[in-house]
């Protein structure tokens, strides 16, 4: 899982890469205002994925095959019907997240033309989000490597066809990851039939067009939805602060952030893991197999972000040069790696923690620490501190993070006191 997910920010790192050593700071900027507004979109309906998969390793764990098959169904048919809404409201959507966010009107041209290419996969990109959670939730993560790992090298290989021979720039950078992301669906839809058919059982197509019998599904994902909400809200935020500051800032807030994905997607692995085993150990109905999984993550998660801290002490400065070789970008850059070393520790809890409240289904909680994170520490904190400029920007991005998994600790303390996670 950890490879798996490593492969999404080394995507961005090589469209960071490719556009930074362009000769204008426009395209990058277009990129990092364009990724954001997509990111909006995309993930706010994250759920697909999460809630999928924590229901997934339940039935997985109860050994209970129809559940299993009508979850990976109607997963896709929610995603199909989502993807749908996005791509009929798009032009509203696009001007609403420009508006926002904000930006010199050179990298706002650019932004909008890259959104518009990148919205044609929305349907690629909901689908892969239900298989790939379901299959973790089978606790296969064979597959989810595979299926991104083509997606992603295919997506870099266009990359450099599309933005360094055919000179597309920020255009070719989206039209690369639109090619790659229904690939990845394919090879995905395919790897799916293949696991039904192994299967006992059949489909009820009539509980694929009732409401009713989506109501496990949607009753976990609403939660998750308001949190990812919450959680793009905060990173939207954090991209038009550092627009308002400039091109440059935003461009170099762009290369720390890059990196930044670097880690979460790492640390991701273990929460991933969480989210399986968990999820099947509350299935299977033991309570001391779900806490000692808990611990393992926990560890692995604390061991992993040491290392990516010590990496970026020991070697930030060269891979924000390797990032880009505009000279006011890397120099401004160089300005936030101390946030960037620190983040990883600060942020380790959130991730690992999500992981075991999405494996036990627990979603309510998610979505409400992240509230109590988003409005009562991320806005008070950058709200105080904006003499500091960006400086202020990232100490409230790392308390908000900080506050992420602070109060999933708290609850997760209670309720192991209390042994109610199974």
């Amino acid at each position: 899982m950890i490879i798996s997910n490593l492969s999404v920010p080394l995507l961005g790192l090589v469209d960071t890469a490719v556009l930074g050593h362009l000769d204008q700071p426009m395209y990058l900027a277009a990129v990092a205002v364009g990724s954001a507004i997509l990111s909006f979109l995309y993930w706010g309906f994250g759920f697909l994925r999460m809630g999928t998969t924590g229901l997934a390793a339940q039935h997985f764990g109860r050994q209970d095959a129809d559940q299993n098959r009508q979850l990976a169904a109607q997963s896709i048919v929610l995603a199909i019907a989502i993807s749908i809404v996005i791509i009929i409201t798009s032009p509203w959507l696009i001007d609403l997240g420009l508006s926002l966010i904000g930006s010199q009107e050179s990298a706002t041209n650019a932004a909008q033309s890259y959104i518009q290419i990148r919205l044609v996969s929305t349907p690629a990109v909901l689908i892969n989000y239900c298989i790939i959670g379901w299959l973790i939730g089978q606790q296969d993560s064979r597959w989810p490597l595979l299926i991104m790992l083509t997606s992603n090298v295919l997506n870099i290989i266009l990359d450099l066809l599309f933005v360094v021979v055919l000179k597309l720039n920020s255009d070719g950078a989206a039209m690369a990851t639109v090619i790659a992301e229904y690939s990845g669906c394919g090879l995905a839809l395919w790897v799916l039939r293949q696991r039904l058919a192994q299967l006992p059982g059949h489909l009820d197509y009539k509980k694929l067009t009732t409401l009713t019998d989506y109501q496990s599904l949607l009753t976990v994902n609403r939660h998750l939805f308001v949190r990812t909400l919450t959680l793009l809200a905060s990173l939207a935020f954090f991209t038009a602060q550092g627009a308002n500051q400039g091109t440059v800032v935003l461009a170099a807030n762009s290369l720390i952030m890059q990196l930044l994905m670097l880690t979460s997607y790492g640390l991701d692995g273990f929460a991933h893991a969480a989210e399986a085993l968990t999820g099947k150990a509350k299935g299977e109905g033991k309570h001391s197999l779900f806490i000692d999984t808990c611990k393992q993550c926990g560890k692995w998660s604390l061991i992993t972000a040491l290392m990516f801290s010590f990496v970026y002490a020991l070697a930030g400065t060269n891979l924000i040069t390797l990032l880009s070789s505009i000279e006011s970008v890397v120099g401004e850059a160089n300005q936030y790696l101390p946030w960037l070393i620190l983040l990883p520790l600060v942020s380790m809890g959130a991730y690992f923690l999500d992981g075991v409240f999405i494996g036990a289904s627990q979603s309510k909680t998610m979505k409400n620490t992240m509230l109590i994170s988003a409005l009562g520490v991320y806005l008070p904190v950058w709200y105080w501190s904006q003499h500091l400029g960006n400086h202020g920007l990232w100490l409230a991005f790392l308390c908000f993070n900080f506050a992420r998994g602070f109060c999933l600790a708290i609850v997760f303390m209670r309720n192991t006191h209390r042994k109610c996670w199974v």
